[in-house]
């Protein structure tokens, strides 16, 4: 079976930081997952030099028509957003998008995708700075503000710069699954998965001892899942009254402490599924769900699928690339 091709786009004033990221995730052998790991190129978006941020030029060996052949395109980003993309552009991603190619943005590149109309009539995320620009200029396309990236099935599109990361491992995952998804994690040395939308990012003032028994709080939630947390036996464990405890962690997290942890165990209750031979009753129980109703109504309301299909289709996907 051909290998799947993810090529990303390169064009004059380059986002380096977005362009490295797909490079690191998708252009590195990674012989120690066991899988057949994906092909990557590079193809420019139009003719003439490229020079990317940070005073340096990039050389793309491939034309744009490579676009007709790829299996994956990921747009690092756009020069200016107010700025149209070349229509030749634009036409070789609506044929993409036409044969069943997997489109991907990270921050302004979403208004490449917009522009080409692909968005329409369905939800994208960008850079919350963007996102009322976004909203604006493209009315039939619904703006998540907050989401870190949104998964529309063929078409998906993350927020700024870092929260592409958040998105590229998450098309790892749903391609091999979660533990190939965790490894890559792991070697990049971030987070396989981050809870919470972009309002967890936005200034906000903050005390530093708050920040820090906050953190420890977190830390100790995730480490000890399935105890009976309330928000009162929260704010004792982190010294806060209820309702700072409450604030924190909206502030921190753009979500309240019962919803986070609840997210938390959800993202333990994927990865207890990606093994066969625990029953979904041990897998409430570890995470923290208490029953195998509870599990199943909060995991399908997050995930918007049941915990069984779930791992019905890790166990599908993870010999093979989608």
């Amino acid at each position: 079976m051909a290998k799947h091709l993810v090529v990303a786009l390169a064009y004059d004033r380059l986002c380096t930081f977005e362009f490295g990221c797909t490079v690191e995730l998708f252009a590195l052998d990674r012989p120690e997952l066991g899988v057949d790991w994906y092909d990557f190129a590079v193809c420019a978006a139009e003719p003439g030099q490229i020079r990317a941020m940070g005073g340096i030029t990039v050389q793309a060996p491939y034309a744009p028509e490579l676009l007709e052949k790829a299996d994956t395109i990921i747009i690092p980003g756009w020069r200016d957003a107010d700025e149209p993309p070349p229509e030749e552009l634009l036409a070789l991603i609506r044929k993409a998008h036409e044969r069943g190619a997997r489109l991907c943005s990270i921050c302004s590149g979403v208004f490449v995708l917009a522009a080409a109309g692909v968005l329409d009539g369905q939800r994208a995320t960008t850079h919350w700075r963007y996102a009322e620009r976004l909203a604006r200029r493209f009315p039939k396309i619904m703006v998540q503000a907050d989401d870190l990236y949104v998964d529309n099935g063929q078409v998906i599109t993350s927020a700024g710069s870092a929260a592409g990361l958040d998105m590229l491992l998450h098309l790892v995952r749903r391609d091999y699954g979660a533990r190939v998804g965790n490894l890559v994690a792991q070697r990049l040395v971030v987070a396989p998965h981050r809870e919470g939308g972009q309002a967890q990012f936005l200034p906000r003032p903050m005390a530093h001892d708050e920040q820090g028994r906050l953190s420890k709080l977190m830390d100790w939630l995730r480490s000890n899942p399935a105890g009976p947390h309330t928000i009162a036996s929260m704010a004792e464990r982190a010294a806060m009254s209820a309702r700072t405890l409450q604030r924190q962690f909206q502030d921190a997290t753009g979500m309240g402490p019962i919803e986070w942890l609840t997210r938390e165990r959800v993202a333990i209750a994927k990865d207890l599924l990606e093994s066969p031979d625990i029953a979904l009753s041990q897998v409430a129980e570890r995470a923290g769900f208490g029953s195998e109703e509870s599990l199943r109504h909060h995991f399908r309301r997050i995930v918007s699928t049941t915990p069984g299909a779930y791992r019905k289709a890790f166990l599908v996907t993870s010999n093979c690339v989608a």
